[in-house]
């Protein structure tokens, strides 16, 4: 019996992928992976007969949803190990279920290999905690839009809390979600936003919810973005410079 493996692929780092998830990807006969997935992970996958790009984040869609899953049942009539490599964690956002359904109604066994979400580690690399004593004991991360491309309800909810909130899938409805943010008195909260976090090509922007829409226009952001939304943003300077000064203690002690 074939087997289909949903791999997390981590945040972009290719260094960001757990271990289990790289043995999977060296016995894999066929690859399909995302376009949030680094193709340089492809490198593990030796034994790979296939690897196809099936391309999947807003605005890219190389093949839909359904054609993936008849992709998965397909590859899996013919090849033992099929993995679907996917960008983060493959249950957060990642439509896992449609394609875990898909492939056990043709028979094929399946497991989750968890990866590490851009929600968690994208702030954590750039300095922002998600939570903190005294500033936030808990943090939300949301889809920006929904299925029918309205914003989702809990943004409302999310705004009302004093907790981090984490909004993925956004950026094309950023001004809305603030307007939201400003329904609720949170004009002068902080926002960061971080475009291809963990890689080489990482922006990052700070503002707060009444400037952040302009300021994202003016620097050129777009998709594969993460927004954060709570004061914990405003700590994250003490961090860094904490980091950074740890940093220059090592250079001047080597020197």
């Amino acid at each position: 019996m074939s087997k289909l493996f949903l791999v997390g692929a981590g945040p972009g780092d290719p260094d960001l992928i757990t271990l289990k998830a790289v043995k999977i990807l060296e016995k894999a006969d066929v690859i399909l992976y995302d376009a949030l997935a680094n193709s340089a992970l492809l490198s593990h996958a030796v034994h790979a007969k296939v690897k196809t790009f099936v391309g999947k984040r807003y605005g890219c869609h190389a093949l839909s949803q359904i054609e993936i899953n008849q992709l998965i049942v397909e590859m899996g009539s013919k090849y033992q190990n099929i993995v679907r490599l996917k960008g983060g964690d493959p249950s957060v956002f990642g439509r896992a279920q449609e394609e875990i359904i898909a492939a056990q109604e043709a028979g094929m066994d399946v497991e989750i290999i968890p990866g590490i979400s851009s929600a968690l580690a994208v702030p954590s690399l750039a300095g922002i905690p998600l939570t903190l004593r005294g500033v936030s004991e808990s943090f939300w991360v949301t889809t920006g839009t929904t299925r029918s491309g309205d914003i989702s309800n809990d943004v409302q909810l999310a705004a009302q809390s004093s907790a981090t909130v984490v909004i993925l899938m956004a950026m094309s409805k950023l001004d809305d979600i603030m307007q939201i943010f400003r329904n609720f008195g949170k004009q002068q909260t902080p926002v960061a936003i971080i475009q291809n976090g963990s890689t080489p090509e990482e922006k990052i922007i700070f503002g707060n919810v009444n400037d952040i829409a302009f300021k994202a226009e003016h620097h050129q952001m777009t998709n594969p973005s993460i927004i954060i939304v709570g004061e914990v943003i405003n700590h994250r300077n003490s961090f860094q410079n904490s980091s950074e000064s740890q940093i220059s203690k090592l250079q001047n002690n080597q020197k």
